[in-house]
């Protein structure tokens, strides 16, 4: 069936007569547009632009097309700009993609206070890039960054990747062990009780990797939904866990949790916010980002980051 998306597309590069300016006027990206222009293509089997170096040139199929469309797609235009002015008191809503912990850490707390609408998503980063390349998220919270030219990125703090213990943990001789040989003190820790989330054990992975060159070869004992749920259980019980370092920081400052040790070589992530150059809503974007600088450790750039990949 075929996408309305398409044929707004279409309108935007008969009207333009370039991809480059239709990716403009639909604030996406040049690749999404020649992808519905080819789908468009395929599915009515005619050619509707004579490509050049300088201008997309309407065939007499494209000429056709345009012609019939192109009223309804700007009812339609209308309608939603009604719509919006109706039922939202023309309230921007921006959509922010981020890892459902940060969300709860930063944002959640200050949610209700935000003069907008707000849609969050939790998404995995390569999927969210994808997203805000498309247009379907306005902002991103990224430990990665992409190689599109269309997307700006600014990097605000850093995130250092740590192995936690619970508040009741005994770690009486942990200090002798990092001084001692590997081996024991690898052993020590495959004995403790580990705390791992269902979907994510990279941070765990990538600890055990540049610590004892090797992946992990035990299981967690107990596979919780997300990280803040292991930092509310460590902070009433023993256990280890590999945390990025904010998230359980203020529980390792009232003593709940123990701050056991960051590694021989520490793993720190940039975190980037991420948005589309052409952007409507800066204005609203600066909003999030103040949020994110008031409780977030300050960037401080060094002369090679350490980025997750």
């Amino acid at each position: 069936m075929v996408n309305l998306e398409w044929y707004r597309t279409f309108k935007a590069i008969y009207e333009t007569g370039t991809l480059t300016g239709a990716a403009q006027a639909l604030y996406a990206s040049q690749p999404g547009v020649s992808l519905h222009l080819s789908s468009l293509e395929s599915y009515t089997g005619y050619k509707l632009f004579d490509r050049s170096s300088r201008k997309m040139v309407p065939t007499e199929r494209g000429k056709v097309l345009y012609n019939h469309i192109k009223e309804a797609i700007a009812k339609l235009e209308d309608a939603e700009q009604c719509f919006r002015k109706s039922t939202e008191k023309d309230k921007p809503t921006i959509s922010v993609g981020m890892c459902m912990e940060t969300f709860q850490y930063t944002v959640e707390p200050f949610i209700s206070t935000l003069p907008f609408d707000v849609i969050i998503k939790f998404v995995e980063y390569k999927d969210a890039l994808n997203d805000l390349d498309k247009g379907i998220l306005d902002l991103v919270i990224s430990s990665r960054k992409g190689q599109d030219k269309n997307i700006d990125y600014r990097a605000f703090s850093k995130e250092k990747i740590v192995l936690v213990a619970g508040r009741d943990t005994d770690v009486d001789g942990f200090e002798e062990l990092l001084t001692g040989e590997r081996g024991r003190l690898e052993e020590w820790l495959k004995c403790q009780t580990w705390y791992g989330t269902t979907g994510d054990m990279e941070n765990l992975q990538r600890f055990w990797n540049v610590n004892f060159n090797k992946h992990p070869d035990f299981k967690c004992n107990y596979i919780v939904p997300n990280k803040t749920s292991i930092v509310r259980c460590l902070s009433r019980a023993k256990g280890l866990a590999v945390l990025p370092d904010f998230l359980c920081m203020d529980e390792i400052e009232k003593g709940n949790i123990q701050l056991l040790w960051e590694g021989k070589t520490p793993i720190e992530n940039t975190l980037y916010f991420a948005m589309r150059k052409k952007t409507i809503y800066a204005d609203e974007i600066k909003c999030i980002e103040d949020i994110f600088e008031r409780k977030m450790p300050s960037y401080e750039p060094v002369e090679k980051e350490s980025i997750a990949g």
